[in-house]
Formats: C-alpha cells, structure tokens, sequence
C-alpha cells in the first residue's frame, strides 16, 4: 500500500456497478437474467455470478469501499482473499461469508477458478419482510468483533446454491407484489440457514426477538450507521425516542455491556481498520473520526487497545 488510498462509499447497486464495471456496465449478467436489473421498488437486492466478475478484477482488487448495504458471498470454488475491517481473511470453496453495512472492506485478490454468488442487499428491502419478527443486525456474522463467515459442508453447500438459485429465479419472474415477496423469503430462508450453521443449532429453534432485543438491534444498527457522527448514549435515545438511562439498562442486560461501551467499539473497530486500510496520517484518521484532538483521540486508541495508534499501525499493517 504505497499509494494513497480513498475510501469510497457506495450508497446503490448503480454506484456499485459504475465503480467496478466503468467501461462496460452492461457486460455484468445476473446469473438467471439476460441483463443487470435494478430493483424499481422500496429497497434492492441483487446477485451476481462470481464467474463474472473474473473479467473485471482491476476494478475490485485494491479498492477500499464502505457499502451502505450488506454483501454475502458463497464460494464454491477457487479462493478469494479479502480485509474486513482490520482482519485479513482467506476464503475457499464450501465457505460463505458476510461484509455488515458500513463495513470498510478491501478485496485483495482472487484464484482465476473462481464460481459462486454474490448478493447485495439493503436493510429496507429486508425489513419489508418480517419486519418485526427479525432484525439484521442480530445475526452474528454481522455483528462487530464476530466471525464473519461460516464453514460448509459438501451437502451444505448444494443446499445454498440451490437456495441462492431461488431466490433468483423468483427475482427474474416476479411480476406482483406477492412475487416480491416471495423474494424476501427466500433472503430471510438464506440467512436463518446460515445462522443455524454459524450457531450450531437445531433448525427448529425459533428466531424471535423479544422487545428489549429488537430496541438492542435497533441500537447497534443505528450505531454502526452513524458512530462517527453521533456519540453519546442521550443522542441515540433521542432517535430511538427512549430514555437514556432505560437504553443504557436495557443494552447491558441483554449484552452484558454498556451503550457507551459498544459505541466505543464501533468506534475503534473503525480507527483500526483505518490505520491498516489506509495511509491516512493519525491526525488525519482522529479528523475524520470526529475527535476534537489528536491526543484525544491517542488516548481513546490506547486505552481501548493498551497501544497507540501507530504502534497498533506498525505491528499490524501489511505491506
């Protein structure tokens, strides 16, 4: 990483496209479509083959990106090798895995064998369905400091191509409103599967959220969107429209941690993905992260990690 290197946020599948594919935006297929199609409705999802993106690799490798959307990747050959945050990952055939909205992410390289799905998705357009049975942010692979993939069996494998595969055919020939959401289903299908694999539960074991853990939900995604921006416990109340206190109790019964503890978190998950992802200057990284001081926010790095940022910078970034 001699360069500089940009961060750049995409907030749609079309800004996804024009980023990757700049030369040829029509030359993506969707796996069962003819063409790339744009979701028209509230919210979006779109899947593409891995096979596809093989003809487009100087557009991803070496490109950091926050997406405001979630990603879930199933590999079922070849190999990709991706930074998600602060962690540099390798991941093979019969394995899946998970970037959260806001994520930074870097794909590094991939094997010229590659195959198998991508699918892109926005909350709005998974909270259309089950809205209040389930939320994104409870599922542990898109939880901060959690794994962010699972391992699968030959027989597991099969079965998420063949639901992938479903949920794309029914996206290509959906002409009704109930057809879309029967599209929704097949995402939630998807991911209480991966869930039920990640967790190693039975699949009979329900997923409903209590109140006090949709409000917790709730929390950490607001969090995770706006932790830069916003980083007192009584502003994340106010948009929850609770009080404080109550958010604060609640929050720690059902994680066992402070608000002010996960904020803390979030926030430092993002300074050290940023000083491994970037060139950035420290005093640029505390700027951009909304800390009045540097040695304000040196103090906050070391106190959260037991190093300073750029002896954290030093030990970990790969060159």
């Amino acid at each position: 990483m001699n360069e500089e290197q940009l961060i750049k946020d995409i907030k749609t599948p079309q800004e996804f496209i024009q980023l990757h594919f700049p030369e040829q935006e029509q030359a993506l297929q969707c796996i069962e479509c003819s063409t790339f199609k744009y979701n028209t409705g509230e919210g979006f999802l779109e899947i593409f083959s891995l096979d596809d993106l093989q003809a487009f690799p100087n557009h991803f490798f070496g490109s950091q990106t926050r997406k405001k959307f979630y990603m879930m990747v199933l590999i079922t050959q070849g190999r990709m090798e991706e930074m998600i945050g602060h962690k540099e990952y390798v991941f093979e055939a019969n394995q899946m895995y998970f970037v959260a909205e806001n994520q930074l992410h870097l794909i590094e390289r991939w094997s010229e064998d590659l195959k198998g799905v991508m699918c892109l998705f926005d909350s709005d357009y998974f909270l259309l369905c089950l809205k209040h049975q389930i939320k994104l942010n409870s599922f542990p692979f898109f939880q901060v400091g959690q794994q962010p993939y699972l391992n699968l069996s030959e027989k597991e494998t099969s079965m998420m191509e063949h639901l992938f595969w479903k949920l794309q055919n029914e996206k290509a020939q959906k002409k009704t409103f109930n057809d879309d959401l029967l599209v929704r289903m097949f995402l939630n299908i998807i991911l209480l599967e991966a869930e039920r694999i990640y967790n190693h539960k039975d699949s009979k074991t329900p997923f409903v959220l209590s109140r006090k853990e949709q409000l917790v939900a709730k929390f950490q995604l607001l969090v995770n969107q706006k932790a830069i921006e916003v980083k007192q416990v009584s502003d994340f109340a106010t948009l929850l429209h609770v009080h404080p206190h109550y958010l604060n109790d609640v929050v720690k019964e059902v994680t066992s941690e402070s608000a002010s503890a996960y904020i803390h978190k979030v926030l430092i998950e993002e300074a050290k993905s940023r000083l491994i992802q970037t060139n950035y200057t420290v005093s640029q990284i505390a700027m951009d992260l909304n800390f009045t001081e540097e040695s304000y926010f040196g103090r906050f790095f070391k106190k959260h990690t037991g190093v300073t940022p750029l002896h954290y910078r030093k030990k970990h970034k790969q060159h």
